[in-house]
């Protein structure tokens, strides 16, 4: 068997709530410059570019910037990157298990209502929990470190207490609807997915219960992700990045890209979208099968040895 192997004994919603946290937190490590491309794919078009730049592709984004703004640059926002998934992910991943249990009263082999129910319930729970964390993380991707353009925000501290003078309570949970909108479609569809394709592939009996069962789960739950949720994403980056007034709602702000833009707009930084969705789905999932069991063989030992 290709790494650790399951614990017979299920891990207890602690282990589950740290390991999420900790896996995603591995991911975004991993993947954070393509979630930048795609921010600045996304955004591009709703302002005139700043000194003529335009970004084309998801590579030819990531050149652009380390030319023009220097390798830092693709990893604006990682604290408040780092801050939102210890938040975000331990909540609707780390949850997700014992919610879906109790939609069910603890019966096995829950159906796909049962669990799309769950991965709503814990994807709205983590944004109205983490959602300032996620202003803050797009704000500084999208801003351009150029000379001669002024920074919106110097650190991430500042930027809070920046957002919440400016625009109070409101500003820092900007886009809250679209984002819970968006992360029901990306929680359900995410862990749905990784779900039915890995009891799929175990009762098929096609892999076994270890790493190359979790990649396949976790690349093609990626890209289902990826399809269904984009349009809501584009509007989610492009809301919270907007200065106050620019748009009256989330809902204007997807009538303006539509009217100006057309609907190609809505799968703008589709490819970078699928990239980092599908890269950091395999590193966040294998990470986290492998840091419960790793978590529970730590914590057997430790009871053994009490």
């Amino acid at each position: 068997m290709v790494g650790l192997k399951p614990s017979e004994v299920p891990p207890p919603l602690g282990v589950k709530v740290l390991s999420a946290g900790t896996a995603a937190c591995i991911a975004d490590l991993v993947t954070f410059p393509l979630d930048t491309a795609k921010v600045r794919l996304q955004i591009q078009g709703e302002k005139a570019a700043a000194a003529g730049i335009r970004y084309r592709g998801v590579f030819g984004t990531i050149t652009t910037m380390i030319r023009t703004e220097g390798p830092r640059s693709l990893y604006n926002g990682l604290v408040a990157g780092l801050q939102r998934q210890m938040c975000f992910a331990s909540i609707r991943i780390g949850f997700y298990d014992n919610v879906k249990s109790f939609y069910t009263g603890g019966k096995d082999n829950p159906n796909v209502g049962i669990r799309i129910l769950a991965g709503c319930t814990t994807g709205a729970m983590a944004v109205s929990f983490a959602q300032p964390t996620d202003v803050v993380k797009v704000r500084f991707q999208a801003q351009q470190n150029l000379q001669g353009v002024a920074r919106r925000y110097n650190g991430t501290l500042q930027a809070y207490r920046q957002i919440f003078q400016l625009e109070g309570l409101r500003g820092l949970w900007k886009g809250t609807f679209p984002n819970i909108t968006r992360n029901a479609l990306v929680n359900c569809t995410e862990l749905v997915s990784y779900d039915l394709i890995k009891e799929a592939i175990l009762k098929r009996k096609l892999m076994s219960d270890n790493l190359p069962c979790h990649f396949v789960s976790a690349f093609g739950a990626g890209f289902i992700t990826t399809v269904i949720a984009s349009p809501v994403d584009v509007v989610k980056t492009r809301y919270m990045n907007s200065p106050p007034g620019q748009y009256s709602g989330a809902l204007n702000c997807a009538w303006t890209m539509m009217t100006k833009e057309g609907p190609t707009a809505f799968y703008k930084g589709f490819v970078p979208s699928f990239l980092r969705l599908g890269s950091w789905n395999v590193v966040m999932f294998v990470s986290f099968e492998q840091l419960k069991r790793l978590m529970m063989v730590s914590k057997n030992k430790l009871e053994a040895t009490a």
